[in-house]
């Protein structure tokens, strides 16, 4: 049986929580996989920063060291937004048992997203804790301990906060956004 943890988000710019995430489900004895899925365009919103074939390469650099963990371009090659639930499907075609990763921050809106009565009923999900918020027992805790957002980190950029095997290409991209944006 495969069991798959999918983690997917805008990861603009991926950051040493989204790192601190994906270590954590690699040591989870009931995940066989883990498969980081950048979006091409998040749902929730109307851009995206960095372009999601640059997140993509980001990404596959960032992971490439990591055993049983895969980065999908699914979304990314869908040149399009893609609710969750379509990614959950495909996937489904693939594997016996699939976790969702989300962070705590996503709660609050979980019940907005496109056919949640059908992804509750398709997936465990697994939620990494942040900023304090409670989880419910319903969900998988995953405890991390790394107040970061790429929002935050977008705005006001620290190195340090950057995975080391892309820190400075990272850095150099949105520095050179933000001058752009001023």
């Amino acid at each position: 049986m495969k069991r798959v943890a999918l983690y997917g988000g805008s990861f603009d710019p991926p950051h040493i929580a989204h790192e601190a995430i994906v270590t954590a489900l690699c040591n989870l004895d009931f995940i066989d996989k883990v498969i980081i899925m950048p979006t091409y365009l998040n749902p929730f919103k109307e851009s995206a920063t960095a372009p999601a074939e640059l997140r993509l390469k980001w990404l596959k650099s960032i992971f490439s060291d990591f055993e049983n963990v895969e980065i999908s371009d699914y979304e990314v090659k869908k040149g399009q937004k893609v609710p969750t639930i379509q990614s959950v499907r495909h996937l489904l075609k693939i594997y016996d048992k699939l976790y969702l990763v989300i962070g705590a921050d996503n709660l609050a809106s979980l019940h907005k997203w496109y056919n949640y009565d059908e992804l509750k009923k398709s997936v465990t999900f697994i939620v990494a804790s942040r900023d304090n918020i409670e989880i419910d027992d319903a969900y998988i805790e995953l405890k991390i301990d790394e107040g970061i957002s790429s929002t935050a980190l977008r705005e006001n950029l620290d190195i340090s906060k950057l995975p080391k095997k892309c820190a400075q290409e990272i850095a150099h991209y949105y520095k050179e956004h933000n001058a752009k944006q001023n």
